[in-house]
Parts: structure tokens; C-alpha cells; sequence
């Protein structure tokens, strides 16, 4: 059976999801190797940082079938020496005719320098398959190599009324177990997460991903000064500018923040455009008004023009909750 590219292009996409969780600070990419007959005989995904990338693991295992065979990746491979060797080098090595990308890799030492160094090499290239799906994929990374900066996720947990707690205080539980379990993978595939003092004075939550599978649980940065008896777990606690603080998080290469504030540390980076997606969990309840507290309280928005409009991007069913994805 002979594949399209774009079909390559979304093996190569799931190869890669297998990396999510481990391979941060590096990409999750993945790759797929296919001979002259279309057929597929290896596929490899990004390791742990300071193993291979996902080029040479594929490579690695297709072996001598690798000679004349076209290599599908997500991500423009290195060019450069960092953890580990130049992936363009061992493309070179292994005889690979064809290298068709997904997208190319802002990093300041690729921005195209890869594709360059292959087809000097004669290799032949092309960039730009499925680029839309492979860009949402690799999303935090290429925000934060074109930025400096993490990619902001806020999650929110609310009734479908907008409440997040109610009049006495209470916010344990609002969605199901199964909306939770689906929120620690949100924390798995982040590099930290930004919690306000309120919420560790009120909740004194753990912010940790509790996932079998995880390496490292995320860096917990709480916002302000909280009781040190509050404080269950080591944490960096900061104030002041939100955006240095997003700047700090960067320098130190996390990739991805998940904001689990509460309405006034959230409301604040909307205030400040600093968030590029949203993950709300509704449950199917009502709150009402009265006394209870709003997922976005504090929050003001005078008009209707400045609206802070964003775009759906998946809705799916967890438990009786509903998760709503919104790119902003």
C-alpha cells in the first residue's frame, strides 16, 4: 500500500505525541522512514533530552533500508551540535534521498539552515506538509523559540454558568474524576505551573501531574508571598511583572505554563494579553450569583468591540463534563 505524504505526514504526527511528555526542553517530533515502494519500515520519536532526535531513532531502526528511502518528520531537523550530533549529518550518512518536513524550526541556529546544509548535501527536500497540524502539535515549542517565552495554557473548571466556587468558599469538586485525571495530563505536558497566593492560602493544592508515566512534575511558581505552612512542595515563589516572570520561566526553557490560578491571577493575565489557549472544563451545574465566585471576576471588559474573541479548536465529551479548547 503507497501512502500520501499527507498520510505520512500524520504517522509521523502520533510518532511524535509519543514524546510529549519526555522529550522537553526538546521538540516532540516524530518520523517515519518509507523506501522506494511506499513501504513504511521505520518510524522513530524525539528521547529523553540528551538521547537521539527523532531522525536518527528512525534511522537507527530501519538500518540499511534507510539507503534511497525518503525520511517524513514533523519538525525541520538540526543542523547544529547541542545535547547530541547534527540530525542533517546523519541523514546525509544514511543514503536518505528524500526529507519532506512538516514545519520549519524557528530556533535562531535552524530557521531553514537544515534544509539548506541537506540539499547542498543532494538531498532532496520539501517543507510544508501538513504544516497547520504538525504547528498546532509543536505549539508551545515554536512559540517559545520564536518568543523566549512559555506558552500560556489556562485551565479553568467551571459550572456552565461560569462559577468556580461557591458562596461558602467551597470549589472541590465541580467536574468529575475523569475531567480531573484529563487535567493532570494538561500538568504533565507542562514545565510549570503558575498558581496565585489565594489559591495556595484556600486550596493548598499539591500541582502535581500524579501520571505513572511522567519523568519530572512541573516547577510550581506561585504568584506573591503565601504562608510557608501552605507551601506542601518546594516552589518559586515571585511577584511583580507577570511578563518578566514569563520571561524568567523561558530563560530557564520551559516551554509550556499551565495557569491554574484563581479568578483574579487568570483575569490578570487576560488583562495583559498573556494567554494563547484555554482549556474549560464545564460541568453540566449551575451556580447562580449570589455570593459565588465567577471564573473570571475580575476581569473588566467595557465594550462589546473588546471582547476577547478566540478560536474553538476541539470540544470534546470527559465524563459528564464537556472540555472546550480555545486558542486565543
Amino acid at each position: 500500500m503507497r501512502y500520501s505524504q499527507l498520510e505520512l505526514m500524520e504517522m509521523a504526527v502520533a510518532e511524535g505525541e509519543k514524546a510529549r511528555l519526555h522529550s522537553p526542553p526538546n521538540p516532540w517530533v516524530g518520523a517515519v522512514v518509507v523506501d522506494t515502494h511506499g513501504v513504511v519500515v521505520a518510524e522513530g520519536h524525539t528521547q529523553v533530552p540528551g538521547e537521539s532526535h527523532a531522525e536518527v531513532e528512525a534511522l537507527r531502526r530501519a538500518g540499511d533500508r534507510a539507503r534511497g528511502a525518503t525520511l517524513v518528520v514533523t519538525l525541520e531537523p538540526c543542523c547544529h551540535v547541542g545535547r547530541t550530533g547534527p540530525c542533517t549529518d546523519a541523514i546525509v550518512r544514511a543514503g536518505i534521498a528524500k526529507v519532506v518536513i512538516g514545519t520549519l524550526d524557528p530556533d535562531t541556529r535552524m530557521a531553514g539552515e537544515g534544509v539548506d546544509q541537506l540539499r547542498a548535501s543532494g538531498v532532496d527536500v520539501e517543507v510544508g506538509i501538513h504544516e497547520a497540524m504538525v504547528s498546532d502539535q509543536l505549539a508551545p515549542y515554536l512559540w517559545h523559540r520564536r518568543t523566549r517565552r512559555p506558552y500560556v495554557v489556562a485551565k479553568v473548571a467551571a459550572t456552565l454558568d461560569g462559577v468556580v466556587a461557591m458562596a461558602d468558599g467551597s470549589s472541590q469538586w465541580i467536574t468529575s474524576a475523569a475531567a480531573r485525571r484529563d487535567a493532570h495530563v494538561l500538568r504533565a505536558q507542562s514545565q510549570a505551573i503558575i498558581v496565585g497566593a489565594g489559591t495556595v492560602r484556600r486550596d493548598n493544592p499539591q500541582l502535581t501531574a500524579r501520571l505513572d508515566d511522567i519523568i519530572l512534575e512541573p516547577l510550581r511558581v506561585v504568584l506573591g508571598a503565601a504562608p510557608k505552612d501552605s507551601l506542601v512542595h518546594p516552589c518559586l515563589e515571585r511577584s511583580g511583572d507577570l511578563g518578566q516572570i514569563l520571561d524568567e520561566l523561558g530563560e530557564l526553557e520551559v516551554l509550556q505554563v499551565l495557569l491554574e490560578g484563581g479568578p483574579r491571577t487568570t483575569s490578570a493575565f487576560f488583562e495583559q494579553d498573556l494567554i494563547n489557549h484555554v482549556v474549560w472544563y464545564v460541568a453540566p451545574a449551575f451556580g447562580g450569583g449570589e455570593g459565588t465566585l465567577g471564573a473570571l471576576q475580575t476581569l473588566t471588559t467595557s465594550t462589546i468591540d473588546s471582547l476577547r474573541r478566540g478560536r474553538v479548536v476541539r470540544v470534546a465529551q470527559i465524563g459528564d463534563d464537556v472540555r472546550v479548547d480555545v486558542e486565543i
